[in-house]
């Protein structure tokens, strides 16, 4: 029988911490690539938290029965929030690394929400190899550093044009037919 696709949303995974983080952070782990699929994306949210008002109030734990099916767009609709696609594929061999800053509103479409560069073609997140990770929220400023042990990589983003995020929980997701280990996840308020 056929397995899961990537548009079936049931299927997808968002793993949460436990505790919210305030202020700027700085997020590391290990992390290894276990599927050999050249589509979709492996995201990580960065200081999520609800709109505020009813139903989708701040702590999204909250509302985690109205995220029973992982709706994408439950998260860019309702939640504040820094998003990082990884190990993400447009086509075979072209991975990229992407930032977004949800909400879309009446003013700002999904395809508004990207914080530019796109980067592609990065080199890294080869199947089974151990890649090292770190975020940094500081300020106005996202990064993302992606090392295998042979080549680092360095992504940065400019998140001025939004409101700062103060305050949220970290997640994790995957989109069906996405398999990863991940190892050693530390989160530090800087």
């Amino acid at each position: 029988s056929a397995g899961p696709i990537a548009g079936d949303h049931a299927s997808h995974c968002v793993l949460w911490t436990n505790d919210t983080f305030a202020g700027d952070v700085k997020i590391e782990f290990d992390y290894w690539r276990m599927d050999t699929i050249f589509k979709y994306v492996n995201i990580i949210y960065i200081q999520a938290a609800g709109m505020g008002e009813a139903p989708y109030v701040d702590d999204i734990s909250a509302w985690s029965d109205l995220r029973a099916i992982p709706y994408m767009r439950t998260y860019y609709n309702h939640t504040k929030a820094l998003h990082v696609s990884f190990a993400a594929y447009d086509e075979p061999d072209r991975d990229y690394v992407r930032a977004r800053r949800y909400p879309t509103t009446d003013q700002l479409a999904f395809s508004e929400l990207a914080l530019p560069p796109d980067n592609f073609e990065t080199g890294l997140f080869e199947p089974g190899v151990k890649h090292h990770f770190t975020f940094i929220k500081h300020g106005d400023t996202l990064m993302f550093q992606a090392s295998n042990g042979e080549l680092t990589r360095l992504f940065t983003w400019d998140t001025s044009r939004f409101d700062r995020l103060n305050e949220g929980r970290i997640g994790l997701r995957h989109m069906a037919t996405r398999c990863s280990r991940y190892a050693s996840f530390v989160v530090s308020v800087l």
